[in-house]
């Protein structure tokens, strides 16, 4: 109910809306000490109403760093391949699903993603507790997990508009706490992560 809720306030966003935010994010999220030192980022690119992030993969990808995008497999797991301006994206259409801008290059592996300094990851909302509400499909747990088990720590950021930002979200026993949100209007910490 709370994830379909939060999907409707996004269809609802004017594509203005959508891109003045794409900038304002992107501007926060490299000012983010993090992010700005980084060499690798795992990253993701956005679909519809989420919060965008082209204008973040290209500065970052200018800026000298690796840039690894998700590739959605059948089991709903990730591979990653990296980033090669949006030129290097290809449209693929997942049964079932939406169609998904993925990297058109070579397949890393699932396992890539623990090489990354920053995880930015997708979600609806997260909360004063550094908890994060994912859309429901798994996929990104796979990849909290995967860190956890390679005893990877990278800094882990969500992306989400004003709003998204609440008292507290649902909660399962596997998910993980963020290290910070960044909104349009700005980056917040959180201790516990």
């Amino acid at each position: 109910m709370f994830r379909r809720e939060l999907l409707q306030v996004r269809r609802r966003l004017t594509p203005d809306v959508v891109r003045t935010s794409a900038a304002r994010l992107a501007e926060h999220a490299l000012e983010l000490p993090e992010v700005a030192h980084a060499g690798t980022v795992a990253a993701y690119v956005s679909v519809g109403s989420e919060p965008g992030t082209l204008a973040l993969l290209d500065t970052l990808r200018a800026r000298g760093v690796r840039v690894l995008l998700p590739v959605l497999l059948p089991d709903n797991d990730l591979d990653w391949g990296v980033y090669g301006g949006e030129g290097s994206l290809a449209r693929v259409q997942h049964s079932g699903k939406m169609a998904l801008l993925e990297p058109a290059g070579e397949r890393l592996g699932p396992d890539a993603v623990t090489g990354a300094d920053v995880v930015l990851l997708p979600g609806l909302a997260v909360d004063a507790r550094g908890m994060r509400l994912g859309r429901g499909g798994g996929s990104y747990d796979r990849v909290l997990a995967r860190l956890e088990r390679a005893e990877a720590r990278p800094a882990l950021v969500v992306l989400l508009y004003d709003s998204e930002v609440v008292a507290r979200v649902p909660e399962e026993p596997h998910d993980r706490p963020v290290r910070a949100v960044v909104t349009p209007s700005g980056v917040r910490r959180f201790g516990n992560a």
